[in-house]
């Protein structure tokens, strides 16, 4: 098993001050490269926009590497995408999966959140301040002033990889930590962390490199 810490950081998930950090990673040590041909989308949240949003933004760009990619929320029938389902209803949809040709499933879901607090500016050390009534002066705000902070917050995500072959147990490949920091902006913030997804799913050799207009043409 390899850990890889990724630190990858990319402006906005949901707005433009915001970011999606990939925090961590983990992929199998028994897979160095892995090419999937149909892949399953699938994201967990109460948010209908936001996750059509995510796995249809997903799905085309698995399509430009030549991937067949379906999106959940037109695979799954209403009762799945509504309610609770059992380890035996999970084991029929993985059956049917592998039925209609499936390799492969990517599994996004928001795990957590956290509310953070920080300084609105990062000060330098400075030579001038050798007196203790002189440092005070300068950064007393930080009792007195309650603008002196910003407070955001940093919603915890994960995204799982998983093989369901026929030649092989239904089996995790990778699994990465994203913190989503400070959303407000669905669309930028889908965008942002598609791109951050790609990137590393790509820079792992886990799926094909995007396919260039030139090579569909020749």
């Amino acid at each position: 098993m390899k850990t890889y810490f990724l630190f990858l950081l990319i402006s906005v998930f949901f707005i433009s001050c915001t970011s999606t950090e990939m925090v961590d990673s983990w992929k199998s040590d028994e897979i160095d490269s892995y090419a999937p041909n149909k892949i399953l989308i699938v994201a967990v949240s109460p948010n209908k926009t936001a996750r059509l949003k995510f796995e249809q933004q997903v799905k085309n760009e698995f399509e430009l590497r030549g991937m067949e990619a379906v999106i959940s929320f037109n695979y799954f029938d209403a009762s799945v995408r509504t309610e609770k389902m059992t380890s035996e209803e999970l084991k029929n949809l993985e059956n049917k999966l592998l039925e209609d040709g499936f390799d492969s499933v990517l599994f996004t879901k928001i795990v957590g959140e956290e509310d953070r607090i920080s300084y609105k500016k990062l000060h330098d050390f400075d030579k001038n301040f050798k007196k203790f009534k002189d440092d005070y002066i300068k950064f007393q705000d930080i009792y007195y002033n309650p603008d002196y902070y910003n407070e955001y917050k940093v919603y915890h995500a994960e995204t799982a990889f998983y093989c369901i072959c026929p030649t092989k147990e239904r089996e995790l490949i990778w699994k990465g930590y994203v913190d989503v920091i400070d959303p407000i902006s669905i669309d930028e913030t889908v965008n942002d962390y598609v791109n951050l997804l790609i990137a590393v799913l790509e820079k792992e050799k886990l799926i094909h490199k995007k396919v260039l207009m030139e090579e569909i043409i020749n």
